[in-house]
């Protein structure tokens, strides 16, 4: 299984309405086809009276062999129903990769 498909597979605990988890390895200084930068974005009722850093939480708690293995970095974009909605159903973009030399 792919650590895509393991990840979208764990956040299913969360019960989100809605779920998109986007492998953004290619942005990165990174071998072909690597999985090691993951986009989440993540919307759930369970977050209802949550602060960010708690729904973050959560989610690296889930997540937690996957941060200590193949998994660099992950951008968690985590929102209640009502967030969601507010927000235009939306999710800010990623910024660009400077490289992994520094410039």
């Amino acid at each position: 299984m792919s650590t895509q498909s393991t990840i979208e597979e764990k956040l299913q605990a969360l019960e989100p309405t809605f779920l998109t988890v986007e492998n953004e390895s290619h942005r990165h200084n990174v071998p072909a086809n690597a999985e090691t930068h993951f986009k989440v974005t993540l919307v759930s009722a369970r977050f209802e009276g949550l602060m960010p850093v708690k729904r973050h939480q959560q989610i690296y708690a889930l997540l937690a062999d996957e941060l200590a293995g193949p998994v660099h970095a992950l951008a968690l974009h985590p929102y209640t129903p009502g967030e969601w909605q507010s927000r235009g159903a939306s999710r800010p973009d990623s910024p660009d990769c400077r490289g992994g030399d520094g410039s």
